[in-house]
């Protein structure tokens, strides 16, 4: 059994920067996460994709993030447990937890953090009928490596950050890139809008709007795609297509845990993020509570009080003084 002062269910970026905090308050942690490796979807879903709103860092690549917060929890030395879901909690007469594993691993602790981000996850896919037939075979949706994109011809269906953000990356790296939206407006960041827009005025992208992506076409690999415009068919040549319309999150056996969940978020007092459970806590993307905004930098002050409270259940006699890294730097906590 797997002893640890917090056990942290889900190893994203809010569960690793969650370790940091504990470490400075001299807390063990042990991260349990279904993926094969730390950093839940920036590392399996878009780590090339660059990020812009992390303080302090003007743009910095998903994975690089990720890169940097593993470096910053090196002093702690967390243990991670990885390739394995959390399937079960139960209570302890003494007041903690055992968590275990789809794989039999068991863990014990007097707090657990739920920071699995949006649950488990699967791509929303179009209504396509022989979509299914070129997925990995001109068909992704979710994008590892933009290199593989090299010099090909491209196109990005939806009309979300995803999609955008993408279709602006690789205009610098696809010989071709064609954005297709049903509509004639974006729902994603105006900037980025912004940007998009510019780049179909400079001729680097093909904003094709009142559109939809109808059919495929190809012998083993895709070759085109047929569109439907204003009325009107057409087909496009094209190497890739790339439905990026987001991801339907299902929050899977944690629907079992005998915690509040609303509209697929467990909701949390903002005091310290805690559950309807006194001891679990649920921070970043998983949680729900008014006026929440789902941002990593969210999830990094939800982590920060949270750890506090997980202090006080442990040591509910002795006193935490807040101290500042900048004075006692990290080896010194």
């Amino acid at each position: 059994m797997i002893e640890t002062d917090i056990i942290i269910i889900g190893a994203g970026p809010v569960g690793l920067f969650t370790v940091f905090e504990a470490g400075l308050l001299k807390l063990r942690c042990h991260l349990i996460d279904v993926l094969a490796q730390p950093g839940g979807q920036l590392t399996e879903i878009y780590p090339k994709k660059p990020i812009y709103d992390i303080p302090g860092f003007p743009e910095v690549l998903a994975g690089d993030l990720i890169d940097n917060l593993l470096k910053q929890i090196e002093p702690f030395k967390p243990g991670f447990t990885l390739g394995e879901r959390a399937e079960r909690i139960e209570k302890t007469e003494d007041g903690k937890f055992i968590v275990t594993t789809d794989k039999g691993t068991v863990h014990t602790a007097p707090n657990i953090a739920i920071a699995g981000g949006l649950g488990c996850f699967e791509p929303r896919k179009p209504p396509i009928g022989n979509l299914a037939d070129y997925e990995d075979k001109g068909v992704d949706y979710i994008i590892k490596d933009p290199e593989k994109f090299r010099n090909q011809r491209v196109v990005v269906a939806g009309g979300g950050d995803s999609a955008l953000d993408w279709a602006i990356f690789l205009a610098d790296v696809a010989s071709e890139v064609s954005l297709v939206h049903r509509r004639t407006e974006f729902r994603g960041h105006p900037d980025s809008v912004q940007k998009a827009m510019d780049l179909a005025a400079a001729g680097k992208i093909q904003l094709l709007t009142n559109a939809e992506v109808i059919g495929l076409c190809g012998e083993g690999h895709l070759q085109a795609v047929e569109l439907e415009q204003n009325g009107a068919h057409t087909v496009k040549e094209t190497d890739y297509f790339l439905p990026l319309f987001g991801l339907s999150p299902k929050l899977g056996p944690i629907a079992d845990w005998g915690l509040n969940i609303t509209k697929n978020a467990i909701d949390v007092n903002t005091v310290d993020y805690s559950t309807n459970v006194p001891g679990i806590y649920a921070i970043g993307d998983i949680n729900n509570y008014e006026g929440k905004l789902k941002l990593i930098l969210c999830g990094f002050h939800e982590a920060t009080l949270m750890v506090q409270s997980a202090f006080k259940r442990i040591y509910p006699n002795k006193n935490l003084v807040l101290k500042y890294t900048t004075v006692n730097g990290v080896q010194g906590f």
